[in-house]
């Protein structure tokens, strides 16, 4: 099967387009059709936004975010998901109650301790039953492209391929010729990428990894480089890639969704982004500007002022407040003159 794979992939950089390529672009990429999603992540840089809520389920314009990991994912041709859960578990249990997403099944495994990455890969191993698979982080919000990543994994005959990117989190990745040769500059080479949350894996990594350990995948593939394992990387800089990690890219999300008008390809639905919830009340005599994002079942009082402001489901803006760069949570209340304030 993999020299089929291999074979597929040899035609496809032979004939980058028309409809033969697109047609074996989708067999390829079928070969990749489970995945599992890190969602256990606790989101200490996001408190007190994630007391209440899990960061794979804060809104972006009113859609969960790690719904948009799971589109991505379908549109790569993913069928089936596994997901571990550790903080507020219950938000995952109550949003997959019927154990699927757009008709895909959703496994959920939860972590009463936190195994980490890599503890979290192995704690799944018997429910990853694909020779390969993709594991992509819950927690992040973009739209590059996968399909190099799947061929390049099957062209090079990788143990494992890293998506990567230029970012000005990190330059922890060396790489040359496509394949990885230094993570933290543990072998003497000097990083410039920084890996972006998304890889494809073999099933070799369950070798790798003891069972029951607190353990990240990143420690697993650099002693694997260090002992000639085909450790492979894709540069994915173009499209967009938002790193959520703390209230400022949060906000910085929506202002680039909106004043740029993105929205990524993988989205069904036509509607999104979403400003303001259907059944939000918004006394007339309001004021929104800026990057606005205000949530089903919101009340916005009489001469109320939001500046780039996120409201989630259910809060209630007091008459005559004033919020500059605020988000208030879910079912809470907020009223005077806010700057920069999380409710």
């Amino acid at each position: 099967m993999r020299s089929a794979v291999v074979g597929i992939a040899a035609r496809i950089s032979r004939h980058p387009q028309g409809d033969g390529y697109r047609r074996e672009m989708r067999w390829l990429q079928k070969m990749i059709d489970q995945a599992f999603v890190l969602g256990a992540g606790l989101g200490m840089r996001l408190r007190p936004l994630t007391e209440d809520l899990p960061k794979p389920f804060i809104p972006i314009f009113q859609k969960p975010l790690i719904t948009f990991v799971l589109d991505h994912l379908i549109a790569a041709g993913v069928r089936s998901f596994i997901i571990n859960t550790h903080h507020r578990p219950e938000a995952f249990r109550e949003f997959f109650a019927e154990k699927n997403y757009r008709g895909h099944p959703v496994q959920l495994v939860h972590e009463p301790e936190i195994l980490g990455t890599g503890g979290g890969i192995k704690n799944v191993e018997s429910l990853l039953r694909a020779e390969h698979f993709i594991s992509y982080s819950g927690d992040l919000l973009t739209d590059i492209e996968l399909a190099p990543l799947v061929e390049e994994h099957f062209r090079a005959g990788n143990d494992v391929t890293l998506a990567l990117r230029e970012t000005e989190h990190g330059r922890d990745v060396a790489i040359e010729d496509g394949r990885i040769v230094d993570i933290t500059n543990r072998y003497g080479h000097p990083g410039r990428y920084d890996f972006a949350g998304i890889c494809i894996w073999t099933r070799a990594v369950f070798e790798r990894i003891p069972s029951g350990r607190v353990l990240s995948y990143i420690s697993v593939l650099t002693e694997w480089i260090g002992q000639g394992g085909r450790i492979g990387g894709v540069v994915l800089n173009e499209r967009k890639w938002f790193n959520i990690g703390s209230r400022k890219e949060y906000l910085a999300a929506h202002r680039v969704i909106l004043e740029e008008h993105w929205k990524p390809d993988y989205l069904e639905s036509s509607t999104w982004p979403v400003s303001v919830a259907s059944d939000a009340e918004i006394n007339p005599s309001a004021t929104l500007s800026g990057f606005y994002s205000i949530g089903a079942g919101c009340r916005v009082g009489a001469g109320a002022t939001l500046e780039d402001t996120i409201l989630w489901p259910g809060a209630q803006i007091a008459s005559r407040s004033h919020l500059r760069n605020c988000i208030v949570r879910s079912q809470r209340k907020a009223e005077g003159d806010l700057s920069d304030t999380d409710i």
